[in-house]
């Protein structure tokens, strides 16, 4: 096991140093085009009429009458207009594209453009909305009997914010086409995802004719799943109308201010005590989905189910509902839904915990699942769960125990200090069945001629490593060098559909077929022919077969990835600042495949859901994203948490490649609960949202009379 955790200098880290990797916006093609889009400025009206100026010779506008095929994006539903028809339903939604060569001319031309419009009453409170996308509710024990038989009842609102994936590299695509073949390459996470909404928009059927590569993407974090649909949609409308490539690449406040986000969550949760024990909970949550459904259900779907964290209640109720506002339309970020209602049950548990007397910790002990428990959807944990060890480390790590006595004690003076920790797990893989019956994922290995081993993958690396470590899954299994693998940036029509870049599920899932490949290469391997090894999915057989119908059932994952985490922070009660002190990690993520590529993951993970705690303030009013630049949407950095430290049980998973389980999206989801339960140690309060900012500080010590 050890060798397969060391360290392989990233694949592509030279190409990525030295300036050699070629991202959208580097890319000069001839007869290139470029593209901006005009956009609504109302958050919800009819369009009475649009006014064009005359185009200079080479220039074009782009709308719904030019789409070939149906005017509607692909994703899980297909509400997501291209471009506009008769109305928009969000600020920022595209109604034109304009085309041309010179983007100071094509500047000029979106402001001579005149649209008239019979603006309507939007909706932007979630709570007030009138359209549900989705909903679901499903049921554990008997939560009706528990709460007539309660002899108390503890009721909580809470509820988190938007964040923004913040992306180093904006979102961009070029569109290329000779009016019969499309040819679509960018920024992007899951290149199948995009050859499918491709195929509704241009009415093609023939997969030949569709080609998406996956250029080189400057991160992603969930932000580069669901909308390089639609600017691929957009793209290659424009390139097929006019035979030439069109590029369109965003500018930071436009990228901010029009793409999808994390969903919104207002959350209550109700919770039947007798004798001062948790009988039952009664969950009801609802996510802001924006104007369209984009990926709403999936994300509601692993919200509710993980609402109850990391416990086992006996008697539990769970409904929520994805809604319709008049805002930009949220869709993926890290953690896909799990952030919000982990927060929610972390929260609630604190707050529980104080209420009947006991530490956090210890009240949390009491409830934490085991191996061979039900799970909310009446599942099983069917592998051991590492959270004594884990939480022994992470004290250990920490001292939390310790500080957190010691800052229990009553403060004085102008600093405050406090602890706060959280138990958080991330399903791996899709939700439910979906691997089974939605990806059905497929890998192919050739061994050349010259005994060089290529991977045929759709999975994409936008900096988390892929590259790597599937190269060292074949290094290990064949005993070749480096240099002898050959894994280059995918396209659609050189290699299978092996699933999106998504759901924690690439090392998982598609690693362990590039393990089966490889072993099978390895029994059979023919010195110097040619060798072609395919691999399919096998889903677990020991699993409970998941339904959502008539209510969620099941399995809702084949296994689970655990971590433990405490943030320690140190409240300015003058200004209202807080300074995380320190912040720790522990994770249960199988076998790490190369350490130190997971150790980045969790470190950047933990420091991006502490941004989510207390930083990150995204604010959106009437409609509109206000900071919408990088300037006034702050995200953390390396020298705001000056201690960060990260560590793994190891726990291995034997349906993945080496005993490895999912990675990348576990570390967004725990952060977030851990500060916010720190920051209240340190003010002596409750706190029922996040992020939770200076003002918010100021505002809780000016109710406490402490100024």
């Amino acid at each position: 096991m050890s060798i397969i955790k060391e360290h392989l200098i990233k694949r592509d880290h030279f190409e990525k140093v030295s300036g050699q990797a070629q991202y959208v916006d580097d890319l000069q093609i001839k007869g290139l085009l470029h593209g901006k889009l005009f956009r609504s400025t109302v958050a919800k009206a009819r369009i009475k009429s649009i006014t064009l100026p005359k185009l200079p010779d080479g220039y074009a506008i782009i709308d719904y009458k030019d789409v070939p095929g149906k005017n509607a994006v692909a994703m899980v539903d297909t509400d997501t207009p291209i471009f506009a028809v008769d109305r928009v339903e969000y600020i920022s939604e595209p109604i034109l594209l304009v085309v041309g060569e010179d983007v100071k001319v094509i500047n000029q031309i979106l402001k001579a453009i005149v649209v008239v419009y019979e603006e309507e009453e939007p909706i932007f409170d979630p709570l007030k909305s009138p359209v549900t996308f989705y909903e679901y509710t499903y049921s554990k024990g008997d939560p009706e009997r528990a709460f007539k038989e309660a002899d108390r009842v503890f009721e909580e609102q809470l509820h988190t914010g938007y964040q923004e994936q913040a992306y180093l590299e904006c979102q961009g695509m070029i569109g290329e086409s000779d009016g019969e073949n499309i040819y679509v390459h960018g920024s992007m996470q899951c290149p199948f995802y995009l050859h499918n909404a491709l195929k509704l928009a241009l009415g093609i059927s023939d997969d030949s004719k569709i080609n998406v590569k996956f250029d080189f993407t400057g991160g992603a974090f969930g932000g580069k799943e669901d909308y390089p649909s639609v600017l691929a949609c957009q793209v290659a409308v424009a390139a097929y109308k006019l035979k030439r490539p069109v590029k369109i690449v965003l500018d930071r406040r436009e990228d901010i201010s029009t793409t999808s986000k994390r969903h919104p969550c207002y959350m209550v949760y109700r919770t039947a005590l007798k004798d001062n024990k948790i009988i039952g909970l009664d969950i009801d949550v609802t996510y802001d989905g924006g104007a369209y459904k984009t990926l709403s259900m999936v994300v509601l779907q692993r919200g509710l189910i993980g609402a109850c964290g990391v416990y086992t209640v006996p008697n539990l109720k769970v409904h929520g509902r994805a809604v319709k506002t008049n805002t930009v339309p949220n869709g993926a970020f890290r953690g896909f839904g799990g952030p919000q209602t982990f927060f929610g049950m972390e929260l609630h548990m604190e707050h529980l915990a104080q209420e009947l007397g006991y530490t956090p910790l210890d009240f949390k002990e009491k409830y934490m699942a085991r191996q061979g428990d039900v799970t909310s959807t009446c599942g099983q944990y069917h592998d051991y769960i590492a959270f004594p060890e884990m939480i022994a480390k992470i004290d250990q790590m920490s001292g939390y125990k310790q500080k957190y006595g010691a800052y229990g004690l009553p403060q004085k003076g102008r600093y405050r200090k406090g602890i706060g920790l959280s138990l958080v797990y991330h399903g791996c893989g899709f939700t439910g069945n979906g691997e089974r019956d939605i990806i059905k994922s497929k890998l192919k290995v050739i061994k050349h001629a010259d005994n060089t081993i290529e991977i045929l993958s759709a999975n994409t690396d936008m900096g988390q490593g892929l590259k790597t470590t599937f190269t060292e899954i074949v290094m290990h299994i064949l005993q070749v060098r480096p240099e002898q693998v050959i894994f280059v940036n995918p396209q659609t029509v050189k290699v299978p559909n092996s699933g999106p870049t998504v759901a924690s599920r690439s090392m998982m899932v598609v690693g362990k077929l590039l393990e089966r490949a490889c072993l099978k290469l390895k029994a059979d391997w023919k010195q110097g022919e040619e060798q072609l090894v395919e691999e399919n999915y096998i889903h677990p057989d020991c699993l409970i077969p998941f339904t959502l119908d008539p209510m969620m059932h099941g399995d809702a994952y084949p296994t689970y990835s655990w971590s433990a985490n405490v943030v320690e922070v140190k409240v300015d009660t003058l200004t209202g600042l807080t300074e995380v002190l320190g912040a720790w990690g522990v994770y249960d993520v199988g076998v790490p495949i190369d350490e130190e590529i997971v150790r980045g993951q969790m470190e950047g993970g933990l420091l991006q859901a502490i941004g989510y705690g207390g930083m990150e303030q995204l604010s959106a009013v009437n409609g509109r994203i206000r900071n919408n630049s990088l300037s006034d949407y702050i995200i953390p950095t390396a020298k705001d948490v000056d201690h960060l430290e990260v560590d793994f049980v190891e726990n291995p998973y034997p349906y993945g490649p080496f005993g490895a389980k999912g990675a990348g999206e576990l570390p967004c989801v725990g952060g977030a609960p851990a500060y916010i339960a720190a920051v209240e140690q340190a003010l002596n309060c409750r706190l029922y949202h996040t992020p939770v900012s200076m003002e918010d500080i100021l505002k809780e010590l000016e109710a406490q009379n402490h100024f």
